[in-house]
């Protein structure tokens, strides 16, 4: 090889890298740690009554979302919607069990199915009447390549709140964990404060987080930092919780619209008074003998 060209090449080669290096660090801490909401939700420890079946629909809408993928092959949160229909039943007064079945529609309106989980709730038993509550969920996924890089993952969130006639305050310190290769455990925690205006109306704010790895969290730019401004109310035994959150980092959605209605089902052979749904007709059944037997007499 020419003496003249070896400058040259050393100089080729070490622009590339200086450009490789560059594009490192400006794409990667934009990259999110976590672009899959299909559930956006602080637990409260409140369960359906035994018996009972309860139907929920999470939808979460990415406005201004991450345009680039979390993994390769990834699913890209930018004008997405995310979505879980999600069914669960009261089994002891401190027990209820649950499914999800997640989906997802991209920017391009390609419609995707995330897979499908299940979970076990075990709280404190009354938890809607308690000053000070607790809990924990546990919820084993099956996720569609997209969405994860191992397709098994476990949800631990435990569950801790204080509450009065005015404020509630709940933290969900949850764990997620990563099954096969490329699985790790990540610390997500989210935090709830919230101002009671009246029966079953509130309105507050949700912080989520998910800051990586436990024992090597990301750093600051690539972490989940997200704050949603929160309301929560009833509307004809309809439960609905709207939201509007802002990522404070690159590696969160910009803007996210979140939305929760709930339906719980009235529970089989049980009145709305809360006794047994067959009084009614019984009770009906010796007022029509009595009114007859006074026709009769006459």
């Amino acid at each position: 090889m020419d003496a003249p060209l070896k400058p040259r090449l050393c100089a080729t080669a070490a622009a590339a890298l200086g450009a490789g290096v560059v594009s490192m660090t400006t794409i990667g801490p934009a990259l999110a740690i976590n672009e899959v909401h299909d559930e956006i939700q602080v637990y409260n420890a409140e369960i359906a009554e035994v018996g009972q079946w309860v139907y929920e629909q999470h939808l979460n809408y990415a406005a201004v979302g991450q345009t680039q993928p979390e993994f390769p092959g990834g699913f890209i949160s930018n004008r997405s919607l995310q979505g879980t229909p999600e069914f669960a039943y009261g089994v002891t007064k401190w027990w209820e069990a649950g499914f999800y079945l997640p989906f997802a529609v991209n920017g391009a309106g390609e419609s995707y199915s995330e897979g499908a989980k299940i979970r076990s709730l075990f709280v404190v038993p009354d938890a809607a009447k308690r000053s000070f509550f607790y809990g924990v969920n546990f919820e084993l996924g099956y996720a569609m390549p997209q969405f994860a890089p191992t397709p098994w993952n476990l949800e631990i969130r435990p569950i801790i709140g204080v509450r009065n006639a005015e404020w509630e305050l709940i933290a969900n310190p949850i764990v997620d964990v990563g099954f096969g290769p490329g699985g790790e455990a990540d610390f997500a925690p989210a935090l709830r404060l919230a101002r009671k205006l009246g029966e079953d109306r509130f309105i507050g704010l949700e912080y989520y987080t998910d800051f990586g790895k436990i024992g090597d969290f990301l750093p600051l730019r690539q972490q989940y930092q997200e704050l949603y401004v929160v309301t929560d109310f009833k509307v004809k035994g309809v439960d609905v919780e709207l939201g509007v959150g802002h990522g404070f980092t690159p590696g969160s959605d910009g803007l996210i619209l979140k939305a929760i209605i709930g339906y719980a089902f009235p529970v089989v052979g049980k009145g709305e008074d809360g006794g047994s749904a067959q009084a009614t007709p019984l009770a009906l059944s010796q007022s029509t003998r009595s009114w007859q037997n006074a026709w009769s007499m006459k």
